[in-house]
């Protein structure tokens, strides 16, 4: 899967967690860049990126997350597309 197909994956995602139309997803898109996105949204988010990718992150890969692009690039890492 390329980086643009994991891109595009996720940003109906992120549309429905945050209830954003408007929002195109970038690398350096952080959750101080998106309304609503908090502690308890970070987790709706990560369970709804494991679903839909049926990938399993670990506790430290998500305390690493500093961006999207780093998500994208541990989805494409867990799908062995990295």
């Amino acid at each position: 899967m390329t980086e643009q197909m994991i891109y595009s994956q996720l940003q109906p995602i992120f549309d429905d967690l945050f209830d954003t139309g408007d929002l195109a997803l970038a690398a350096d898109t952080t959750a101080d860049d998106v309304d609503g996105w908090d502690s308890l949204n970070h987790v709706m988010l990560i369970l709804a990126v494991q679903k839909r990718f049926k990938v399993k992150f670990s506790a430290a890969e998500i305390s690493g997350l500093e961006n999207v692009g780093a998500l994208v690039a541990l989805i494409g890492k867990k799908l062995g597309t990295a």
